[in-house]
């Protein structure tokens, strides 16, 4: 009887063993998601250039700001102007993508077929590593009623002033001390191999983009100012004159306002050529081939200590 009790109570925790292992077992189990509902979890997707891994470029991402996955089409801002209201928020249309088996497939407009390993690193944040160049892009997802365009736009200012053939001076104050910024009319940011070489003229205002000489060609540098997200520093390296210092103002998507400290002169500057930077036979603006802008790896900036002098 004894042999028979001993039995039966082995079996029994045997039997709870079994059970309770089970349960913990299926519980635990994940749930997980498919690439497309990862991929479509978030409206926008931030490429966040800095983050970027290995030694490679895909080019639809290195221009891109942001990346939108919807429907199997994949859309892009890859402008600073606009940004925000291009097709919703959502950019333009650059191509088709396939995902499957965490892997993302996309003909692209113009720099045609990629493929990625999808990875995902947290809730808001993926990897995809294009594996024919061994590098890796991180993007960080975002709603459209959540997503800072306005932070992009500041942050990225030294694209926003390539994004034009020219901008040219169409005011200058009355007050301020005459100097030798005076007789500058038109300025040139050119994108491309080196991202901070501007050009200036001194041609007559009215005169066709195409038909500008440019008079000088130096470096310039856009800084931050500390406490002013909206307000930016302007260098332009004029070798034969020194530098010229400016705080530089955003009024509109193609007006821009520099306020020279030195002479407490303002000077209002309006873009002309709009360069949209989209795919071959688009009619809107005037098309930039992919290989002209990218966008590069960005040491921190350092702020402007000095105070804004500009008076009110």
């Amino acid at each position: 009887m004894r042999t028979v009790k001993l039995l039966l109570s082995f079996a029994l925790i045997a039997t709870l063993f079994t059970s309770c292992y089970t349960e913990v077992h299926v519980d635990d189990e994940p749930t997980g998601i498919s690439i497309n509902q990862l991929l479509n979890s978030h409206e926008i997707w931030y490429v966040d250039i800095n983050s970027t891994k290995g030694f490679g470029e895909t080019p639809f991402l290195q221009k891109a700001f942001t990346i939108s996955f919807r429907n199997g089409v994949i859309y892009a801002n890859n402008n600073i102007v606009g940004l925000g209201d291009n097709g919703n928020g959502f950019g333009i249309d650059i191509g088709e993508y396939n995902a499957y088996d965490m892997v993302l497939d996309v003909s692209h407009d113009i720099d045609g077929f990629q493929t990625f390993d999808v990875f995902q690193i947290n809730s808001n944040t993926i990897e995809l590593y294009n594996p024919n160049n061994d590098t890796s892009y991180f993007l960080e997802g975002y709603q459209r009623s959540n997503f800072d365009y306005d932070f992009v736009f500041y942050d990225n200012i030294h694209y926003f002033l390539q994004e034009y053939e020219a901008w040219e001076k169409t005011y200058t104050s009355e007050f301020g001390a005459i100097n030798e910024f005076d007789n500058e009319n038109y300025l040139q940011f050119l994108a491309g191999g080196n991202d901070s070489t501007f050009q200036s003229s001194q041609d007559e205002s009215g005169t066709a983009v195409n038909n500008l000489t440019w008079h000088y060609t130096g470096i310039y540098g856009v800084g931050d100012v500390s406490g002013d997200a909206y307000l930016k520093t302007l260098t332009l390296d004029y070798d034969f004159f020194n530098n010229e210092h400016f705080e530089l103002s955003v009024i509109n998507d193609g007006k821009i306002e520099l306020f020279h400290p030195s002479s407490e002169t303002v000077y209002e500057f309006e873009g002309r050529g709009y360069i949209q930077y989209l795919k071959n036979g688009d009619t809107k603006g005037k098309v930039k081939a992919s290989v002209d802008k990218k966008r590069k790896y960005r040491k921190d900036k350092v702020d402007n200590p000095r105070e804004n002098t500009r008076v009110k």
